[in-house]
């Protein structure tokens, strides 16, 4: 993996900079203004700095070493992390400097851990010797320095494995990362620059999502589908405030979930706040008569009725929604999940969910749960971006597009 900043004027331009030496493939990581230097500096203007990511398709492989399933109870790990490039090149030693200031003593913390995993348990055995069932090193074993580096390695990416997972990452996942860092690693690899490896890897697999865009012409029309009780009425309301009151788009707020009244009244009455038309839609004529009476505004968000997603026949009726209108306007599908919910049932929405549609992703309620592993796991499962997320009843607040940064963050054990 390639991991590289550049800079320009604009982010436009720093980014035409990245392409034009790395290509068309690369992931924007971060975009930061930044300060002109030395004597004349407050003359200068502002730059834009952007880190950029490309997976290097020639790194060789080697075996991943793995956790099995009858691991012992993982251990919690705190600290923040930040990116760093893999190479200890010129730009890698400055990146690495800000590793090292926003790990928040994570690296001390694990490496105390490793020091007491060795005085309680000297006949720990590494991932790949667990997995195939063999004997660790005896104690008092002569080992080369090499050997104890590589050791320490194995402990300090158990003790990363065992975070994640205590994060709900599936293990399966978990796995995949760490096989994808452990290609390059190297017995002389600092533990920093594993972390930092993976890190990245993780923001790579989250990939980004633009959220809800402008139509090329006529209005966006806006579909947010989900189960029942995951607070789409509500995140609903949260969007349709930022694009109509911030954004001074005309929208308008459709309803087409006539089986709770209260829904459609709590919609309503954010309409009613936000100065903004409503209609409640009984059938799919009343939907493209009010598709057309629109079609000079920006946005139409169409709410749906929240259904158990087993239910085949209401999933064809909502589906008859998404497609009644056809190529006549640009259309957007949001799944609507909380982060609450089991693992399995997500996965079983998710699979449902997209017989019908392709869909983006919004998950609710991540103030009502401290593991964010169920974010991974569906994106990669499902292999579609997440939008948004929200954290609270409050409305406009408590909702912000999805930060990929400050979830890794979260999940490799560190603070938001």
């Amino acid at each position: 993996m390639i991991i590289k900043k550049f800079v320009g004027k604009t982010e436009e331009e720093a980014v035409e900079a990245a392409k034009k030496e790395l290509g068309e493939g690369i992931v924007i990581m971060n975009v930061r203004q930044v300060k002109p230097k030395g004597l004349l500096a407050a003359f200068k203007s502002k730059q834009v700095e952007v880190t950029v990511a490309l997976e290097d398709e020639r790194e060789p492989a080697r075996p991943v070493r793995r956790e099995p399933e009858h691991q012992a109870e993982p251990k919690a790990v705190s600290g923040a992390v930040s990116g760093a490039q893999e190479s200890p090149d010129k730009d890698s030693v400055s990146s690495q400097s800000s590793i090292e200031k926003k790990l928040d003593s994570l690296q001390t913390l694990l490496e105390s851990q490793l020091k007491q995993s060795e005085s309680t348990d000297k006949g720990d055995r590494t991932f790949e010797e667990r997995e195939n069932g063999e004997e660790g090193d005896k104690p008092g074993a002569d080992k080369s320095p090499e050997q104890e580096k590589d050791d320490e390695q194995e402990k300090f990416i158990r003790l990363l494995y065992n975070t994640m997972i205590e994060n709900e990452v599936a293990e399966k996942y978990a796995n995949q990362i760490l096989e994808d860092v452990d290609k390059n690693r190297k017995p002389n690899t600092p533990f920093d620059y594993i972390l930092a490896n993976i890190y990245q890897k993780i923001i790579l697999k989250f990939g980004k999502s633009e959220g809800i865009q402008p139509a090329d012409k006529g209005p966006r029309v806006v579909f947010f589908i989900g189960p029942t009780g995951v607070g789409k009425t509500t995140t609903i309301a949260k969007l349709a405030s930022i694009f109509a009151v911030e954004e001074k788009k005309r929208t308008v707020l459709l309803t087409a979930d006539t089986y709770r009244i209260a829904a459609a009244e709590q919609l309503r009455t954010y309409a009613q706040i936000l100065e903004v038309p409503f209609r409640v839609i009984y059938s799919l004529e009343e939907f493209q008569t009010a598709a057309e009476a629109f079609k000079d505004y920006d946005y139409i968000f169409v709410d749906t009725a929240g259904h158990s997603h087993q239910n085949e026949e209401q999933l064809e009726q909502m589906k008859s929604y998404l497609e009644v209108l056809g190529d006549k306007v640009q259309t957007q599908v949001f799944l609507v999940l909380s982060a609450t919910t089991k693992y399995k049932d997500l996965l079983k929405i998710a699979d449902n969910y997209k017989e019908i549609s392709d869909y983006q992703l919004i998950f609710t309620k991540l103030d009502e749960t401290t593991t964010l592993g169920n974010l991974l796991n569906l994106k990669l499962h499902a292999d579609t971006p997440i939008a948004y997320i929200t954290y609270g009843q409050n409305v406009p607040n408590d909702i912000e597009k999805f930060n990929p940064q400050k979830t890794v963050k979260q999940l490799l054990g560190g603070k938001a």
